[in-house]
């Protein structure tokens, strides 16, 4: 037991994460009668809990930040010579107790004074307990303050949110919402540019904080290709600084700078910052304009080759994503989340399948909880036959239940048929049962799935069963043997240059 806790830092303590109460706190608590009879009396000193333990070395047992109860059981007069209690109370400082309670009756019937001394030594608050108070009135009365503290917390969140929210819908939401978060903290917060300007501000803070925190901004400041971190800390000349990646991706920081730091300041800032990425986002760039300029443009009939140079590169990646969970539809959200983690904005989400239009040198990888298929990398002009690509490509994954699967794009005997004759023989051929969608859609994704029952049944989610009526149908509607590979290599041929 000794040896264990011997590997314990004695000089940072973990303490538990509960609410801080302040010890003066506890010691105002009339119905407590607790009296501090040694050790400092800084209103600053807080404590995290109360733990009871009559353990003659509780090192341990401690987490830190505990108020520690003893009646002290271990201890007799013989024993309580002042070594014995210097020891006690140090091993109490180096597990980061916050405080000793020595409680009268029935063991003593006062506080030893060699532990007094050993309290005043080592700067550990002492206080006497009466005999009317029980220990689990005092942790009571502990959880009880901790409670008040959490409540105050969240209200004071709650109440920040509110404000900021209103910040945000007015005229100018930028300096609206950096001076209320300064509000909020009491100190300066600051917008930062991706190359370090500062575009706005508002508070005061220590010239020295001020300048630590522009060096703290460029640790989240995203460059190059390594990973950067979301948040950073530092103190400088006694100021809390706190530096914000704001989720743009193009280099925005946050930064906060705050004489203390506050329950809740952290989650105010990050709603703060939650803000600023959206007031700062794409959308409001150059290239939101551009892409709400091309969108105005093909409403009223432009080509797409005329308005894609407004939107970025020549050409593009299509891809569609359904969410690995059968049966879990995605929602608008999880589109976005999606088309963030693949670095394009131009997510479109409709039914079951979520469209993304990607920059071509942007290779889609997978992700987590999706299932993708993308297609090979298109023109303006080539998009709807990409778009079929890409749904192609996720049949396919489903049905092998793969993550992610590519469109292969090499050339092949079809690229030496002119397209208006195959699209005319791909008409022809499949006229039969062209006015069925589901009958192309089976056979289409059977054929791709090499005539595979149950793989067909997976990525159309339907029964196997009615997969075999379905190609029994297209085999009788076209009057085909489909177990024929020179059929089935003519159909799948048709099939292509239908959907394109």
């Amino acid at each position: 037991m000794e040896e264990s806790s011997t590997m314990r830092d004695p000089i940072t303590p973990a303490v538990p994460p509960t609410p801080a109460v302040p010890l003066s706190a506890l010691l105002a608590r009339d119905d407590l009668a607790l009296r501090q009879i040694a050790g400092p009396t800084d209103p600053g000193i807080v404590i995290h809990w109360a733990h009871t333990s009559e353990m003659a070395d509780p090192y341990p047992y401690l987490l830190g930040g505990e108020l520690l109860l003893t009646a002290g059981v271990q201890i007799s007069e013989a024993t309580g010579s002042g070594t014995r209690f210097d020891d006690y109370v140090s091993r109490i400082v180096a597990a980061g107790g916050a405080g000793l309670g020595f409680g009268l009756a029935p063991v003593h019937d006062a506080v030893p004074a060699a532990l007094v001394a050993a309290c005043d030594h080592y700067a550990l608050p002492l206080l006497e307990v009466p005999p009317q108070t029980t220990f689990s009135g005092v942790a009571r009365a502990v959880w009880q303050l901790m409670a008040q503290a959490r409540l105050a917390e969240l209200r004071r969140v709650t109440e920040a949110q509110q404000s900021l929210a209103a910040a945000a819908a007015r005229p100018a939401p930028v300096p609206s919402v950096l001076r209320q978060l300064a509000q909020r903290v009491g100190g300066r917060t600051v917008l930062y540019a991706p190359d370090g300007a500062e575009l706005a501000g508002a508070g005061r803070a220590p010239e020295q904080a001020v300048r630590g925190l522009r060096k703290l901004a460029k640790v989240v400041r995203p460059e190059g290709a390594g990973p950067t971190p979301s948040s950073a800390t530092d103190t400088v000349a006694g100021t809390h600084l706190a530096a914000y990646a704001l989720g743009t991706g193009q280099g925005f920081v946050l930064g906060v700078a705050s004489p203390r730091r506050e329950p809740g300041d952290h989650t105010i800032s990050s709603v703060a910052a939650v803000l600023l990425s959206l007031l700062t986002g794409e959308h409001q760039s150059a290239d939101g304009a551009a892409r709400s300029s091309a969108l105005v443009r093909l409403l009223l009939g432009a080509p797409p080759q005329e308005v894609a140079p407004l939107i970025g590169p020549d050409r593009w990646l299509v891809v569609h994503a359904r969410p690995a969970q059968d049966g879990c539809a995605p929602d608008a959200v999880a589109a976005s989340t999606l088309g963030a983690a693949l670095g394009s904005p131009l997510v479109d989400a409709a039914g079951e399948v979520v469209r993304v239009l990607v920059p071509a040198d942007r290779v889609p990888t997978a992700q987590p909880g999706w299932t993708l298929g993308v297609s090979a990398a298109a023109e303006p002009g080539e998009w709807a036959g990409a778009d079929a690509q890409a749904s192609h490509a996720l049949a396919r994954a489903r049905a092998r239940r793969l993550p992610l699967v590519r469109h292969g794009g090499r050339a092949g005997v079809a690229d030496l048929v002119p397209p208006a004759q195959a699209a005319l023989h791909a008409r022809t051929l499949l006229a039969p049962i062209a006015r069925t969608p589901a009958l192309t859609d089976t056979l289409r994704t059977w054929l791709s799935l090499h005539g595979s029952w149950d793989r067909t049944a997976v990525a159309l989610s339907v029964h196997r069963n009615t997969v075999r009526q379905r190609i029994a149908r297209c085999a009788a509607l076209l009057d085909a043997d489909l177990d024929d590979p020179d059929v089935r290599m003519e159909l799948w041929f048709a099939l292509k240059h239908a959907q394109g």
